[in-house]
């Protein structure tokens, strides 16, 4: 890694943010607190006992997109984090710090569609800060979201059906927990967040109309949870689905063995992909979540999922394998070749 400067390639998601994260941000805060936690142990929140713990800041751009904006995402995407560990989210805080001259309407905008959002998904805003910033000192508006949730009632229960097929390595939904056999589900079609951005951004105009995918996830994973089985979740947000199945290979020490073909994708997505010189799978999304669930409880677990709103696209699109190192992607056309993780984003600044 380079020391001299930070690039955008460092808070994009891939690998150049893992080497940020593992040489220098780990390493500081280790020295400064003592902490112990390592690279490896690293998954969307952290556990503290019996309660989740994560927090997030979001720079996305433009603030308002098809499909979301500012307020929305930062909502969705905490409770979201919170909720594919295996707990409830109980309660959100939102501090802002916003430039100078921004449009107090804009921002009456994003904080309404943040508190709306926050509503409907039943996790209240309960605490806050705001801060203001000299014109030029930041690009308009930044929001950072934290949440904490407690175990799922449910998650012993889930874990029941695991220990049908083997004993887990912890009882949490985490990204080491992944064993043989497990059935990989996606909640649906992947991509569609980056690429209505980007294409809202940059003023491209595809034939076909996408929006973002933002949506709150804890309603899904209540849903699955109660079915039992799923011994690991994560939302595929920086990266994609490309990023998330690489840590859970790296974390978890087993191959995943995934079908190009069954990875639900949509044709706006697939040709503006085509156009740009972008591969889909690393493309970021916002309202979607990838689970590991074993064997015998996949179409259980899938059916679930698409009775839900937010999981009415699921589709089973691989399973792991431990005769692979990695993850392993299954062409269309039957060749098999390595979907390696992502170095960076390749979209900038969707959340």
């Amino acid at each position: 890694m380079d020391r001299s400067h930070i690039t955008m390639a460092q808070g994009a998601g891939g690998e150049a943010m893992q080497g940020l994260i593992k040489e220098v941000i780990l390493k500081a805060l280790a020295t400064d607190t003592g902490s112990p936690v390592q690279l490896t142990d690293l998954d969307d929140s952290s556990v503290v006992g019996d309660v989740v713990f994560t927090t997030d800041a979001h720079t996305v751009k433009p603030l308002f997109f098809p499909g979301g904006d500012i307020g929305m995402l930062s909502v969705c995407g905490t409770i979201n984090d919170v909720s594919v560990l295996g707990a409830k989210p109980e309660a959100l805080s939102l501090a802002m710090v916003v430039e100078e001259g921004f449009s107090a309407d804009d921002l009456e905008r994003a904080l309404t569609s943040a508190g709306e959002t926050a509503k409907a998904a039943g996790v209240p805003i309960v605490t806050g800060d705001t801060k203001v910033v000299e014109k030029g000192a930041i690009d308009k508006l930044v929001m950072v979201t934290s949440a904490f949730g407690y175990r799922h009632p449910k998650l012993d229960e889930n874990f029941e059906r695991v220990h049908i097929t083997r004993q887990t390595k912890k009882q949490w939904l985490t990204d080491s927990n992944l064993g043989e056999g497990d059935v990989i589900i996606s909640s649906g079609y992947l991509g569609d967040h980056g690429i209505a951005l980007l294409s809202f951004r940059e003023g491209y105009g595809f034939k076909t109309p996408l929006e973002s995918d933002t949506a709150a996830l804890n309603g899904l994973m209540d849903t699955i949870i109660n079915v039992g089985g799923v011994v690991a979740a994560k939302d595929p947000t920086r990266g994609g689905l490309a990023n998330t199945l690489n840590e859970w290979a790296e974390k978890s020490g087993i191959g995943v063995h995934v079908m190009e073909e069954d990875i639900p994708i949509r044709q706006g997505v697939r040709s503006a992909c085509e156009l740009l010189g972008l591969d889909p799978l690393e493309i970021g999304n916002e309202g979607k979540v990838i689970v590991a669930v074993v064997e015998e409880a996949a179409e259980e677990v899938l059916a679930a999922m698409r009775s839900h709103p937010n999981g009415k696209d699921a589709a089973i699109i691989g399973r792991t394998d431990a005769s692979l190192k990695g993850v392993a992607l299954e062409t269309e056309v039957g060749s098999l070749r390595v979907m390696d993780p992502p170095i960076g984003d390749p979209i900038p600044r969707i959340c």
